[in-house]
């Protein structure tokens, strides 16, 4: 990797610590065990921004106990193309895409978040 790419990389993973950092406290404690992490893009969807991977948690029964922690993806590169033109724009939206992906986690689905407006 050249070091532009490496600088380029480290800029949005700090973007993405930051819009981490300004979830609410309630919200921060309740997704302990959801592993955030950065990807270049969706292997199927280029134009996808972020993508949740586990059992939501209404789904989870009395055997649940060993499963590996759920997953949301924030996706590099359609973010930066949409909105890397400004950093702040750039940030909101890493924020409202965590924020998106983790409601799936907590098992609010895609027609629900449509109405609330995180769609």
């Amino acid at each position: 990797m050249s070091d532009e790419v490496d600088a380029a990389l480290r800029r949005f993973e700090e973007v993405v610590e930051h819009a981490l950092e300004s979830l609410p406290d309630e919200l921060a404690k309740a997704i302990s065990n959801v592993q955030i992490v950065i990807e270049e893009q969706h292997p199927s969807d280029r134009h996808v921004y972020g993508y949740y991977t586990g059992v939501p948690l209404t789904e989870r029964g009395a055997h649940y106990a060993g499963a590996l922690p759920d997953k949301i993806s924030v996706y590099r590169v359609p973010l930066e193309q949409d909105f890397g033109h400004d950093a702040q724009l750039l940030e909101e939206e890493i924020r409202i895409t965590v924020i998106h992906e983790l409601a799936h986690h907590f098992g609010i689905d895609d027609d629900r978040l449509d109405e609330l407006g995180w769609s």
